[in-house]
């Protein structure tokens, strides 16, 4: 049991890159997003991303009316628009 402690713990800790770095896997690697480059229907993971809350936050939002989806093809996957999501971020859409 100690061993496989020990092991996940440097597992989660440390990776050895190919080159020979080693990386803390808690750095995380944040990217800066312009509005005007997001798409105009954002997928469920982009919302989530931008809103700071997970996928099944954002489904229960939509069955609940908060933030509604636009269903598409035949698997009726989320869609949302840019706008709502702004609206919902505080952020009136550029007219």
């Amino acid at each position: 049991m100690t061993a496989v402690v020990a092991l996940s713990y440097s597992l989660i800790n440390l990776i050895q890159c190919q080159a020979g770095n080693t990386i803390k896997m808690d750095q995380t690697i944040k990217k800066k997003i312009r509005l005007e480059d997001l798409p105009d229907l954002l997928t469920v993971r982009e919302v989530a991303d931008l809103l700071r809350v997970s996928v099944l936050t954002i489904k229960r939002w939509g069955k609940r009316g908060k933030l509604t989806p636009i269903r598409i093809n035949s698997r009726g996957d989320r869609r949302y628009k840019k706008e709502a999501v702004l609206w919902m971020l505080g952020m009136q859409p550029k007219e």
